[in-house]
């Protein structure tokens, strides 16, 4: 786990980022980073973390881990808890009008953040629809 962690470390510097903090959470696989690169650095966030995330991937996959994640600035985190919100919103919007509510394209993780979260609902069922990047979720009444 060290190799990586200084993999990780070393990919960081050589991509210019200035005193990156990084905590390491073996048990779960995943590592969190910390960037104070001001407010520039906000609008690449989204495909930073994403292209980094892929780059990582293949690292901790040489090192022998598998399904190793890293989440920049707390993005992922926050990511998550936006798009479980959505899912009850649309969930309660769905049961009080009984209508069909489909959510935004989103990608495989997302989309099972939200049936996941939804699945102990009883008053609504959820189903993917679509193919590739326009895939999304479809929220239904049960009532």
């Amino acid at each position: 786990m060290n190799n990586l962690k200084e993999q990780i470390q070393q990919l960081l510097e050589l991509a210019g980022f200035s005193d990156p903090s990084i905590h390491f959470d073996e048990e779960n696989r995943k590592a969190e980073i910390f960037l104070s690169e001001g407010e520039w650095f906000k609008r690449w966030l989204p495909t930073m973390v994403s292209d980094f995330n892929h780059v990582v991937k293949l690292l901790a996959k040489r090192a022998g881990f598998d399904n190793f994640f890293i989440d920049v600035n707390n993005y992922r985190k926050e990511r998550e808890y936006l798009i479980v919100e959505l899912a009850k919103a649309a969930a309660k919007k769905a049961s009080t009008e009984n209508q069909t509510v489909r959510l935004p394209a989103m990608n495989a993780y997302e989309r099972r953040l939200i049936h996941v979260e939804l699945a102990i609902r009883p008053d609504v069922a959820t189903e993917s629809e679509g193919e590739g990047k326009e895939r999304c979720v479809i929220i239904k009444p049960l009532s």
